[in-house]
């Protein structure tokens, strides 16, 4: 007896399972970048399975939803190599970023030289200026010190996508223009001083209470006894004096910073922006 073969229009229902299966696992693998390459790559294993996991979701989400790649990379050791170079090297050899551009953000940490830098390319060099860094490793660098990486990470993740929308806004988050801090951190600032202070009037009141038999005088006179000291003679006498010249700067805004980024060009000959520190 012969076993009957299903068929989906003259074609074995197992190919076309087989061929539905291999469609659905190549459309994930696209969903990390367009290169194949997971925008999360821990080399150093800072991070937890679920950390991992959590953080590259929301890497994924934000790139793609922004059309721009945010990475992450954590290495042992850079071996000698600069930061700059290998950030550079590493998104350019990898073909990380969106567009004919290259659209993106790599943010590197190197456990052994305590290094960290942030290589912008594309449209990622206008969405993180030289000051908006700045301010986003302000953020996250206490984090890193202490070795909370998974928290600094999503710190990164969750800035780039706040200055990327920022920047398509037509006012990039630059010089005279980083962003402000939430009401209620300057309320419980204030609310704070106000305590504070409150305190320290009632605790100094309390001590002034207790000085009875002291009191403020008008003039110094009061302090001397009668007969005890005589002036006969008193005038001025000029010591010397000091001047203090500095030089009009022949241009005043030769030293002002007029926001952007700087940039450089990588070994592939692509142009970048970013910079770095230590943690």
């Amino acid at each position: 007896m012969k076993k009957k073969l299903h068929t989906i229009l003259g074609v074995p229902l197992f190919y076309v399972i087989l061929m539905i299966f291999i469609a659905t696992i190549t459309s994930i693998n696209t969903i990390f970048a367009a290169n194949n390459m997971p925008r999360l790559i821990d080399k150093a294993g800072l991070l937890s399975e679920d950390e991992k996991t959590e953080l590259l979701y929301k890497l994924d989400e934000i790139s793609e939803r922004q059309q721009m790649d945010i990475v992450i990379v954590t290495m042992n050791s850079l071996e000698g190599e600069s930061p700059m170079e290998y950030v550079d090297d590493f998104y350019d050899n990898y073909g990380y970023g969106f567009g004919d551009n290259h659209d993106g953000i790599l943010f590197l940490i190197s456990i052994e030289e305590r290094n960290w830098y942030i290589s912008t390319t594309g449209y990622g060099i206008i969405a993180v200026t030289d000051a908006g860094r700045k301010y986003m490793s302000e953020k996250f660098l206490d984090n890193l010190s202490e070795g909370e990486y998974a928290i600094a990470f999503t710190t990164f993740a969750n800035l780039c996508d706040n200055f990327i929308t920022q920047a398509k806004a037509g006012k990039p988050y630059d010089v005279g223009n980083l962003p402000k801090e939430p009401f209620w951190a300057v309320g419980n600032f204030v609310i704070t001083f106000g305590i504070g202070f409150i305190i320290s009037l009632i605790v100094t009141g309390m001590m002034k209470s207790k000085l009875k038999t002291i009191h403020s005088q008008p003039a110094a006179d009061m302090y001397i006894k009668n007969g005890s000291m005589q002036i006969t003679k008193k005038n001025d006498l000029f010591l010397y004096r000091h001047i203090d010249r500095r030089k009009k700067p022949e241009n005043p805004q030769s030293n002002t910073h007029l926001g952007g980024s700087n940039t450089h060009t990588s070994s592939s000959g692509r142009t970048h922006g970013g910079g770095g520190g230590k943690f």
